[in-house]
């Protein structure tokens, strides 16, 4: 995992001149960020928020939405923010005891340390990893382990509707994008019709081009947000460890025409520039 200055520091290493930070459900990170820029970069500031939507009477599925160029301070969404991560803190601490019952070399000390910030399972991961238990990254998000529902130390969480996660971004004055939709290797995904519902209710945009979308998703994706009138982002969902092919820093990347209709559809925040 990196700091969010060391990120900035890899992507102009890297190259890039424009990168967004979307931690889960904080915008900690953002003021070191900002630090770290480097002339001629830019900032777009957000958060990625965890949700769900009811898809029939006893099935319930997890989304991602993310949050681009919100009012961080706004206080209704602050306020969920903050419930959303007391919970996420308190799942982990759950499936790591869980993990060491089993006899797994796992410490919330380290995980901790290895999060730097609000700990979720990708930091589990990490850990997991670091200790040899696991051969790869991607191996801990199976059903053997911390894969989703249903995995064997899997912990449910509390997190609101994707309507009114919608309602709280739009309020803050942010800018709504779906989050890796047809991402069947994390779990469960929507079909074309939770779409569809989201978008009448503000949704902006699709990450279209992302590591786990393979070509027909994208494509199908694609299709849609056109239809939909919906933005067509990209994202490479860089964590520092995933690095396997399209994980790499600026891969996935959004157009920058994109891009700019992202930031003119914003009212809560602006990009930070060096």
């Amino acid at each position: 995992m990196l700091t969010p200055a060391a990120l900035v520091a890899a992507a102009a290493d890297a190259g890039l001149s424009t990168i967004a930070l979307t931690d889960h459900d904080t915008t900690a990170g953002t003021a070191a960020a900002e630090a770290a820029l480097r002339p001629g970069m830019t900032l777009v500031p957000g958060a990625e928020i965890s949700c769900e939507v009811r898809v029939s009477a006893d099935r319930v599925i997890s989304l991602h939405v993310l949050a681009y160029l919100f009012d961080p301070a706004e206080p209704e969404f602050a306020a969920a923010r903050a419930l959303l991560r007391d919970d996420r803190e308190t799942r982990a601490r759950r499936m790591v005891d869980m993990l060491a019952a089993d006899g797994h070399p796992v410490s919330w000390e380290r995980i901790g340390e290895l999060a730097g910030g609000t700990v979720g399972r990708p930091h589990i991961a990490a850990a997991l990893l670091e200790a040899g238990v696991l051969s790869h990254f991607d191996e801990a998000f199976t059903p053997s382990w911390i894969g989703g529902r249903g995995s064997r130390y899997w912990v449910g969480k509390s997190q609101p509707d994707v309507a009114e996660a919608l309602r709280l971004i739009h309020q803050a004055g942010g800018v709504s994008v779906f989050a890796h939709p047809f991402a069947a290797a994390r779990g469960p995904v929507v079909g074309p019709e939770v779409i569809e519902r989201m978008a009448r209710l503000g949704l902006a945009g699709v990450e279209v081009d992302h590591p786990d979308h393979p070509p027909a998703a994208r494509a199908r994706l694609r299709a849609l947000a056109a239809d939909l009138g919906l933005l067509a982002t990209g994202s490479s969902d860089f964590h520092g460890t995933r690095e396997g092919p399209g994980r790499g820093i600026g891969a996935n990347g959004t157009a920058p025409d994109v891009l700019a209709a992202l930031v003119d559809r914003a009212t809560g925040d602006t990009p930070r520039t060096r």
